[in-house]
């Protein structure tokens, strides 16, 4: 069995999409046993910013980069994976992730939304309210997403107004 703690942590990106009612957008994982819903997330691939890989997966996980940064998180947040994934995820190479999370204003129309993408994550979305991440959220990433709504409570209240 791998020790997770030889292994590095993969470096992402994790995106909050707010649409202008000020929901967020969640999808349903299709890799998952239980009901996994999580918002948009991805590696960042050599010699991309962190701002350039959030918007590329956006455009890879939801079919659209209708959508302008309007915050980031102060630092980077870890999640480690659940010792059964470990090894096996990622081919084996990483332990879990540090992620840099954005917080994005959607500028489209839900019809611009296709999950049906070329390598599809996704079985369903929908929009949920921002209090209410938590209670959908896989299992392992409950301590990484209350970081990051605790981050960006301020801005969901606005993104209501």
């Amino acid at each position: 069995m791998t020790d997770p703690n030889s292994l590095p942590y993969r470096s992402g990106v994790g995106l909050v999409l707010f649409n202008p009612q000020g929901l967020v957008w969640v999808g349903r994982r299709l890799d998952q046993k239980i009901e996994a819903w999580q918002m948009p997330q991805g590696g960042i691939d050599e010699g991309e910013t962190p701002e350039q890989a959030a918007l590329r997966e956006l455009e890879e996980e939801i079919g659209t980069g209708k959508a302008e940064i309007v915050g980031e998180t102060a630092g980077w947040l870890t999640y480690d994976l659940p010792p059964d994934l470990v090894g096996v995820a990622w081919k084996g190479r990483y332990r879990g992730q540090k992620q840099k999370w954005f917080a994005l204003r959607f500028t489209g129309s839900d019809a611009d939304i296709s999950i049906e993408t070329e390598h599809p994550e996704f079985a369903e979305w929908r929009w949920l309210e921002f209090d209410r991440l938590m209670d959908v959220i896989v299992p392992f990433k409950r301590e990484l997403y209350a970081q990051v709504t605790a981050e960006f409570a301020d801005l969901a209240r606005r993104m209501k107004e």
